[in-house]
Order: structure tokens, then C-alpha cells, then sequence
């Protein structure tokens, strides 16, 4: 098994910034807002966060094939 990376690079969608953020590993993170615009992001659906959406890393759960939000 792969070893699980718990930081993440998000992309926002309304400014393009992107900042370099550690991602919790026991829960998930529904709503995270842009530092550069202050927009809130959420996640697409059928995403269980923020980071599975916009991030270039998943969220450690998911990495570890172990779901998420569950």
C-alpha cells in the first residue's frame, strides 16, 4: 500500500489560487474557503470533500480506499 499523503494543493475555482493545506485525517472537510478570494468551496457531488473536488490529492480516507464519511 501506497503511504498516504495528508497535504493537498487546493485549486479554487473562482480565482485559481492555489494554496498548500494539511488535510485532517478522521473526518472530512465540507466547506473550505479561499484565502486569496474568500469564496466558499464545497464539494462537487458524488465528492466527499473539499480536497476529493478541488484538491490534487484525495482526502487520507479515500486514499486508503477506506470511504469516506462513513
Amino acid at each position: 500500500m501506497a503511504d498516504i499523503q495528508i497535504t493537498s494543493t487546493i485549486t479554487c475555482p473562482e480565482c485559481r489560487a492555489q494554496t498548500r493545506v494539511e488535510m485532517p485525517a478522521d473526518r472530512c472537510v465540507f466547506f473550505w474557503e479561499c484565502p486569496s478570494c474568500e469564496t466558499t468551496l464545497r464539494p462537487a457531488p458524488g465528492d466527499c470533500c473539499v480536497f476529493c473536488t478541488h484538491g490534487f490529492v484525495p482526502c487520507p480516507p479515500v486514499q486508503a480506499d477506506d470511504g469516506c464519511c462513513t
